[in-house]
């Protein structure tokens, strides 16, 4: 076994301190890598307080990982020492049903393995993310990282950046759609800069008018205060899709009245309470409220593969490790623009 160390939370209330562990020695097929930097995701503060009802303690989070690899297994084809990777939301799954054949790991019919708070295959190894200085994981689930780009910057695409790629590569939206992003944070930063990419018409979506001038810098080309009624109401029956990143409760009947006939809601943020619809925010327009969730290996490697063509980044905030409460802090209250980034030096 390999030492390792990291942070860890070790119940729902304790704030989170350095945790000495161990990572497997590399197998055949595993690649072993020095953790650089690592994104903080609001997923990450939801389960260290066990909101989602499944923690496992201690808890090492992260999933939003980028490092140098030191070693590779004997069979490894895709790396060698020295590559710049990357490792998102899942280390493995179990490779043969049918969701995992068609490249959809995310959707693993048997239960994929998350980066961390999860299990390994084997069903009873524990993850640990990377709040840590190093990690070993399966070459299938590693992804190569373009050495063009601003490494910190990237590390956010491994989780913010593929959750809306992927419903936006789903949806083909592009060149003649008109799309809503409702809310402006890690997600929907990444959103905009994504849709404005592919060509659409993109509108931000939000109930703080001081996010407009950030949301006309990131690409957006018009801004719709929400909390404005007259706004909304000139804004009826005009997008084709929405994505919504918003992870507190809100109205989707609303919403829903901003889409055209045939338009799509395309939920990617995780609010805490069921959402309530009347089906006539619906069946009137034939429109339909829709869900996303990361993306599989191949779509996320394509993702990283557009985003250094394109010069695409995701805009950070550097943090050392033990600044990492106040952070959590500030992202309750919306203070962080528009992702905080660890530098696992300062592990």
């Amino acid at each position: 076994m390999i030492p390792a160390k990291g942070y860890a939370a070790f119940d729902a209330q304790a704030q989170l301190g350095p945790f000495n562990f161990e990572r497997r020695e590399p197998g055949p097929h595993d690649v072993q890598f020095d953790i650089l930097y690592c994104g903080v995701c609001h997923s990450d503060l939801h389960q260290i307080k066990n909101e989602w009802g499944n923690a496992i303690y201690p808890m090492v989070p992260g999933h939003e990982i980028v490092g140098r690899v030191t070693a590779v297994g004997a069979h490894v084809k895709k790396f060698k020492t020295g590559d710049l990777v990357g490792v998102g939301c899942l280390v493995d799954s179990c490779r043969d049903c049918e969701n995992c054949a068609q490249g959809q790991e995310q959707y693993c019919l048997k239960g994929s393995s998350g980066t961390y708070n999860s299990y390994e295959q084997d069903k009873k190894t524990v993850t640990y993310g990377g709040y840590s200085n190093k990690i070993v994981v399966n070459e299938d689930f590693v992804l190569l990282v373009s050495e063009k780009l601003s490494l910190p910057a990237v590390a956010p695409l491994l989780c913010a950046g593929i959750t809306t790629w992927s419903p936006l590569r789903h949806w083909k939206v592009g060149k003649g759609h008109k799309v809503g992003v409702l809310g402006l944070g890690g997600l929907g930063h990444m959103a905009v800069k994504f849709a404005v990419s592919f060509g659409a018409e993109v509108t931000m979506l939000s109930t703080s008018p001081n996010k407009k001038a950030d949301a006309e810098r990131l690409g957006a080309h018009h801004f719709l205060l929400t909390s404005d009624q007259e706004q909304l109401n000139a804004a009826r029956g005009q997008f084709d899709f929405i994505i919504d990143t918003v992870s507190a409760e809100h109205d989707y009947g609303m919403y829903l009245g901003l889409l055209r006939t045939n338009g799509v809601h395309i939920c990617v943020g995780a609010p805490p309470t069921p959402a309530s619809v009347h089906a006539f925010a619906m069946i009137a327009g034939r429109k339909s409220i829709a869900g996303s969730m990361i993306g599989g290996i191949q779509e996320t490697q394509e993702m990283l593969d557009y985003c250094a063509e394109h010069n695409i980044v995701s805009d950070i905030e550097l943090i050392e490790m033990p600044y990492i409460q106040n952070a959590y802090d500030r992202m309750l209250k919306g203070d962080v623009r528009y992702r905080f980034v660890i530098d696992m030096a300062t592990l």
